[in-house]
């Protein structure tokens, strides 16, 4: 499986992902993936992913610290349509990935590149009308209501 818009980019590797949380208010707080396609430097893990409470403007600025620590590599910001993220090597070339969530839920995994020169505004205008195509796009506030209603009833 690929990043939708985005060559050579590995992802996810071409088996299964199993998304993981016991809190309807988060997609997911544990991803399972199989294995990688070509062997990779890395360890096993494929990367460790922190949400940030910030804004588009904070993730424009760490992008730009990022860009400017030459200890830190492969510097790739996409959008899932549930999130704007760079993900990025650090200097033990360790997967790493700085997200803030959207306003919108959308299924997963899927990605686009993101490009973080542009306003706030098109940013969010642009994501919208990418994603709003996907049969379950809809506000992130409805999604974590059903996922709520459906782990009480279980």
């Amino acid at each position: 499986q690929r990043v939708a818009g985005v060559t050579g980019a590995t992802v996810l590797g071409t088996g299964e992902i199993v998304f993981l949380s016991q809190n309807a208010n988060d997609h997911h707080q544990v991803a399972f993936i199989t294995g990688r396609d070509e062997p990779d430097p890395s360890n096993s893990v494929h990367h460790v992913a922190f949400r940030s409470g910030g804004t588009l403007d904070d993730l424009k600025a760490l992008k730009k610290t990022l860009e400017a620590d030459d200890q830190v590599t492969q510097i790739m910001p996409l959008t899932h349509g549930n999130a704007w993220s760079v993900y990025f090597r650090d200097p033990e070339f360790n997967g790493v990935e700085v997200f803030i969530d959207t306003p919108w839920h959308v299924r997963q995994p899927q990605g686009e590149p993101l490009d973080l020169d542009k306003s706030n505004d098109e940013i969010v205008e642009t994501t919208r009308a990418h994603f709003s195509k996907e049969p379950e796009f809809g506000p992130i506030d409805e999604f974590y209501s059903r996922r709520a209603q459906h782990i009480a009833q279980r």
